[in-house]
């Protein structure tokens, strides 16, 4: 088993950045969903009620980001480190964590709506909720460090959907860090509770991952439809949840890092 896809989502709901490598930090790889548009109520602004999100680039940088959308000029933002501070919640029901602001004008154009673009300062300071450790941390992601999508399982949602006579959905829709080919399909499903070794880093395998409606955006237009999450509905579905990919925690504590690169092997510890 090897990795095969490495991607990172600098604000979180934007277009995904594509790597051949990546440093990974205990509350995710390096740059991913350190940043995230809020509302007026400072709670996020996600491609589950604003697709748009796929038309905003972005390009990290030492100390900062660029922003880039059709229609307006690039913004160069520095990161706001003395910037005001805010409690923002990742969704309405999530419990606040503390976040500086970093713009409100650009974004607000780009959005057609009053929104603020915020920065995670600290990544110490949001808990892991669940199948997790007290000192695990996470970004700005909805819950979980890492995601990881397997290509064989994507198949076989493939395979179901030209049952269907749905056209195939690209691995990008499920919003994935790494994605993993040279494990049969599912083999995921048997993995929760144990440990990955990914390169140099060990991985708990928290949780599968419960699908909601972005699978249904087209990640290059930020076009809607109704599939994979009908055919996910048929043969995925586990209690209330519908089920595709797994939630990852590093087994790094602050002050530590890894490394992860296209082409390292993949094997299942314990």
């Amino acid at each position: 088993m090897r990795i095969t896809g490495l991607h990172t989502y600098p604000v979180k709901g934007c277009h995904r950045l594509d790597h051949d490598e990546s440093t990974v930090e205990p509350w995710g790889l390096a740059h991913d969903r350190r940043w995230m548009i809020v509302d007026a109520e400072g709670v996020g602004i996600t491609q589950r009620d604003t697709p748009r999100l796929t038309q905003l680039a972005t390009q990290p940088r030492a100390g900062g980001l660029r922003l880039s959308a059709a229609g307006q000029p690039d913004l160069d933002q520095d990161e706001p480190v003395d910037g005001p501070k805010i409690q923002v919640r990742i969704f309405r029901s999530k419990t606040p964590v503390p976040a500086r602001i970093a713009e409100t004008e650009w974004i607000s154009t780009f959005l057609g709506r009053d929104a603020r673009l915020t920065w995670q300062a600290d990544p110490t300071t949001r808990t892991v909720t669940g199948f997790a450790e007290p000192d695990d941390r996470v970004s700005f992601a909805d819950g979980y460090p890492v995601l990881l999508a397997s290509t064989a399982s994507l198949d076989a949602v493939n395979d179901w959907l030209a049952e269907t006579g749905d056209d195939p959905v690209p691995i990008h829709r499920f919003r994935p860090n790494l994605v993993l080919d040279g494990a049969p399909a599912w083999a995921e499903d048997d993995w929760i509770g144990r440990r990955l070794r990914i390169g140099d880093t060990t991985y708990r395998v928290a949780k599968p991952c419960d699908r909601c409606r972005v699978t249904t955006i087209d990640q290059e237009t930020g076009e809607t439809g109704r599939q994979p999450l009908h055919v996910l509905g048929r043969h995925r579905r586990v209690g209330k949840g519908l089920l595709f990919a797994v939630n990852l925690i590093p087994d790094l504590t602050a002050g530590q890092i890894g490394h992860v690169r296209v082409n390292d092997p993949v094997a299942v510890l314990d």
